[in-house]
Formats: C-alpha cells, structure tokens, sequence
C-alpha cells in the first residue's frame, strides 16, 4: 500500500522536510509572538502550532508514499460483471471503440475507466488526477482525498505560520538596519506568503473540479479522452450535482466503477 521511503523522491521529502521544521524553528527563535508565550509560560499555541505542522508533515509522507490507486493485474471478464451489456458497449461512438477494455500500450495492462499511465511512476492509476512533483507521487482514487487534507492541513500552518512571522518584526532608525535586525524574518515571511498563494490556489482549483465530478487530467485533456471527446464543453457524464458529487468524493470509500456511472448518466447523450 505504501512505497519505499528511501525510493524515488527521497530528495524531494527530505527537503520538504527540511524546509519545514528551519521555518518552524526561526519562528520560534526570533521575538515573535510564538516565542513570546513559550517565554512565559503559555504552552497552548506553541504546542497546537508544533502538533499542526507534525500532522502536515504525517499527511504529507502519507499522501507521498500512499498507493494512489495502481493497477497491478488486469480486471478479468470486467465488463460482463459491471452490468454493462454489449449493446451498451457498442453505443460509444466509432472515435471509442476501444474504450471497451482498452489495453495499456506500456503496462499491457486493461485500463478501467478514468485510468490513465503515468510515465513517471510506470503505472496505469485509478481515476487519474495528476502526477504531482511535490509530492512525487500521482494523485488517484486512493489518495485524492488524502491530498486535498494534506492541502488543507498546511493551508493553515502556512498561514499561522504568516501571522507568527508579522509579529516578530521589530523597529529600527533606518531602512538598513531594519533589514539586518529582520531579514531572516523577512525571508520566511515573503516564503510562507508565497507557498500559501500556491497551496490556496491548488486547494480551491481541486475542490472546484470535485465538485463537478472531474479530474485535472480529464479537465485539461478531455479533447483526447475517448469517453469524453463527444461531450459538449459543457457536458460531463459523471457528473451528479455538485453536492452529491462532493459527498461522493469525501464519503465513499473503496473503488467506484465508473462504467457503471457513465452508461447510467451518460447513455441519454451517447
């Protein structure tokens, strides 16, 4: 279920982490207000702030090291076991014949519905979303929800982390000498300014395209999806209404066959 830690991305984890418990510790060493209350006494924010980025960094090696949804052996006999008739199968259009039980050109392996390869993890995954370098894993069925947790966990330790660092500057007569006195804190500041943009940007892009039922493979590709180049622009047949789709997405454990979803809501149109 997991990779091998010491694996491919052993760099990128080691920097992540890193990087993260440097900012963690400036903040604590220069006079902000984190520092200020371990000072005298006052444990509750600084234990809250330091058990929030040990949890950031947990989801992190999870959704990292975490099968997103591999697919190791082909689905034998699938479409007869969906409930998806011959006739259903020959309702896609001509361009999508080999939707059926298409055959990975690189794994070999039958590819289910909304799975895409990944060149980079030389596996064909489950509801593919992306293959994303920081965390240098793919982003499937199994870890999508994890990853947007993880997104949101360090949403709030990115931005705590901001506030923190605002109140530790101090004052001084003059430009330079202000920028010697803080700019350590003025780096990690402009840092966790940055990475907060970025996490908040990929957090809501993410939750919007759940919303709708869709991936960002399929969202940027569905011109060269076979089960999705005969919709409209505005058409999705996975799609259910944006609440159903995103209790679907947050409640529902376990593989989804989407065969069955798509003959279901898309049959009318297809």
């Amino acid at each position: 279920m997991f990779k091998n830690v010491f694996g491919s991305g052993f760099l990128v984890r080691t920097a992540h982490v890193i990087l993260t418990w440097v900012i963690t510790l400036i903040l604590f060493l220069h006079d902000t207000a984190l520092r200020k209350q371990e000072e005298t006494g006052q444990l509750v924010q600084p234990v809250l702030f330091v058990l929030l980025v040990l949890v950031s960094v947990l989801l992190y090696f999870a959704v990292s090291l975490m099968d997103p949804g591999f697919i190791l052996s082909d689905d034998t006999g699938l479409q007869f076991t969906l409930g998806v008739t011959e006739e259903q199968q020959d309702m896609i259009p001509p361009s999508s014949k080999s939707m059926r039980q298409r055959r990975c050109g690189h794994c070999l392996l039958q590819q289910p519905m909304r799975s895409k390869h990944c060149q980079t993890c030389r596996h064909c995954v489950r509801r593919y979303d992306h293959h994303c370098p920081w965390i240098e894993n793919c982003v499937g069925e199994r870890n999508h929800r994890w990853f947007l947790f993880y997104l949101l966990v360090q949403l709030l330790v990115l931005l705590w982390g901001l506030h923190i660092a605002w109140t530790g500057f101090g004052s001084a007569p003059g430009w330079q000498l202000w920028l010697r006195t803080n700019g350590v804190l003025l780096t990690v500041a402009a840092l966790l300014a940055l990475l907060s943009l970025i996490v908040l940007l990929l957090l809501g892009s993410h939750l919007y395209l759940v919303s709708l039922n869709t991936t960002t493979w399929e969202f940027m590709s569905r011109h060269r999806i076979s089960y999705l180049k005969h919709c409209g622009a505005d058409e999705n047949p996975f799609d259910r209404g944006a609440v159903n789709n995103l209790l679907g997405f947050f409640c529902v454990w376990g593989s989804v066959v989407w065969e069955q979803v798509y003959f279901r809501e898309g049959s009318d149109q297809v």
